[in-house]
């Protein structure tokens, strides 16, 4: 089950073996009625790329955001696959308006989290987003945004995949 700019995207790769595509796809979104539970699987337009899906388990109030969360971490935005930063904002606007204080977030990385933490998610990607964009808009090239570096406090945000060099780059792309 996927997206269907997904399922696009793997045909077109010459590595993608043709039993490994999608056999379900959906465009905005598809109910699924299994076990007594309701799942909502829903498409953001733009993200993580251009067919991110985020399942709602309706009964127990379970959302599992796939890469649109990255909990403690910068997020890996695939700019090459239709994502970009302002759109991965909206949509994580988008989900933080669908759910509540009690719902349990199952991040694509990172550990289980809640509505909180996935506003604090927000709140470092706008901040740093708008850091990196007023610097750009002032005329400071990459390297220089690079070697300024972002606030202390996002300091433990890098990891292994995303260090904070890379993620500077996203940032200054999209600004």
């Amino acid at each position: 089950l996927a997206h269907e700019n997904v399922r696009v995207r793997l045909a077109d790769d010459e590595k993608v073996k043709p039993e490994a595509l999608p056999t379900i796809t959906y465009e905005d979104g598809i109910k699924i009625y299994f076990n007594g539970e309701t799942l909502h699987v829903m498409h953001l337009a733009v993200g993580h790329t251009d067919g991110d899906s985020v399942v709602w388990f309706e009964q127990p109030n379970v959302m599992h955001t796939g890469d649109l969360f990255f909990n403690g971490r910068f997020p890996y935005i695939d700019q090459g696959a239709g994502g970009n930063v302002e759109g991965y904002m909206d949509s994580v606007k988008q989900l933080l308006a669908k759910i509540d204080d009690e719902t349990v977030i199952i991040p694509g990385h990172g550990d289980i989290s809640n509505k909180q933490e996935y506003s604090a998610f927000l709140a470092m990607i706008s901040e740093t987003f708008n850091y990196v964009k007023a610097l750009k808009q002032d005329g400071k090239t990459l390297d220089e945004v690079k070697a300024m570096g972002l606030d202390e406090k996002w300091a433990d945000w890098g990891w292994n995949f995303i260090s904070e060099e890379k993620w500077i780059t996203t940032l200054y792309t999209d600004a």
